[in-house]
């Protein structure tokens, strides 16, 4: 039986924990900048389109990081000051409310769930 040296054997460890986790960081900036476009396509379908430029203006912004996941930001480049007033509503200069037209929140919560989802399936599937 031959022996094995113990730095030997540690350093494959570290080199195999390495090569995976490379994979890993691979396969998530794959599914979030897919996810992210998703992200912005839903929006634009499901904004409120009065005069069309606030739901045309959805965008996503890449940020990318050397050995760690990218980052997507998913935001709206040309009427950002509408999105909080028209997800969850606002006063009126006179009195009274305009209602809520909640669009943000449940694209939100679909594509974290299918970001989950897909991740998961391309990390078990290796």
């Amino acid at each position: 039986m031959s022996e094995i040296n113990i730095d030997q054997l540690a350093n494959e460890i570290a080199e195999g924990l390495e090569k995976y986790s490379q994979h890993v960081v691979e396969r998530v900036n794959i599914s979030s900048a897919k996810i992210a476009k998703e992200a912005v396509k839903k929006l634009r379908a499901t904004s409120p389109k009065l005069y069309g430029d606030y739901a045309k203006g959805w965008r996503q912004k890449e940020n990318k990081f050397s050995g760690q996941p990218d980052n997507h930001i998913v935001h709206n480049a040309t009427n950002y000051q509408l999105t909080h007033l028209l997800e969850n509503g606002h006063a009126k200069s006179g009195s009274g409310r305009v209602e809520a037209i909640p669009h943000i929140k449940k694209v939100e919560d679909e594509v974290i769930s299918e970001f989950t989802l897909l991740v998961e399936e391309d990390i078990a599937n290796g």
